[in-house]
């Protein structure tokens, strides 16, 4: 079992507009010829996934926002703490949902709502051992695999959202490799040589939203 211990209770947890806020990822591998299906991505990358005690249904790795951490460091901490692995996180959210919390999901009240910011993570190291190991086994899935297994909707379109700007960055990947390559052209009157070459412009993927402009309110459980 994992020395590193789970965080637990809630003393430090962030709520803005009487929402607690959440943090959590998809983990994802690429195949090694992943470049060459960027068009259709889901042939060569895979999604990881969690389960819950006594459910059937998968989720992905989330949990509090607290006010010692970064949304990013939440989100790292989550994926470590319930799925056992770490990665490169995406510089930007997916999205943002507002689901209630699943203890809550026939209440009234504001009690139990969830403000929850989801990022991609390439995974880059699987732990043998995590700190929830206990509580939650994790499984390798296809995307099609993965949109059957989602307990909600709002992880559905995280998982949309999340393909979606992959294939843009693959997208971009592959039109900057195909620009010209460099071409080294003789300088008559001074015998040396210098190289002309076009270089490419890779910035973020319109399909990466920001904490400000991308909300998406699903009334649904988390």
């Amino acid at each position: 079992m994992s020395s590193l211990p789970a965080r637990t209770g809630r003393y430090r947890q962030r709520y803005k507009d009487h929402l607690r806020l959440v943090s959590g990822c998809i983990p994802y591998r690429l195949g090694k010829n992943f470049n060459c299906c960027y068009n259709n991505p889901e042939k060569k990358l895979l999604v990881l996934m969690i389960s819950s005690p006594d459910r059937d249904d998968l989720v992905f790795p989330k949990g509090g926002w607290e006010n010692d951490e970064t949304i990013d460091e939440a989100a790292r901490r989550e994926a470590l703490e319930e799925a056992g692995v770490r990665g490169i996180l995406s510089e930007n959210p997916l999205g943002v949902w507002e689901f209630r919390s699943k203890s809550k999901q026939n209440s009234s009240s504001l009690e139990g709502g969830c403000r929850g910011y989801m990022f991609a993570l390439n995974v880059t190291e699987e732990l043998d051992s995590w700190p929830e190991q206990a509580s939650h086994d994790r499984k390798w899935l296809t995307t099609e695999e993965a949109f059957k297994f989602c307990r909600y909707d709002w992880m559905r379109d995280a998982l949309r959202r999340f393909l979606n700007t992959l294939s843009e960055e693959s997208s971009l990947k592959m039109a900057g490799e195909s620009k010209e390559t460099p071409v080294i052209r003789p300088v008559a009157d001074a015998g040396e040589v210098r190289q002309i070459s076009s270089p490419g412009y890779f910035g973020n993927p319109s399909g990466v939203q920001h904490l400000e402009n991308s909300c998406c309110n699903c009334e649904v459980q988390g």
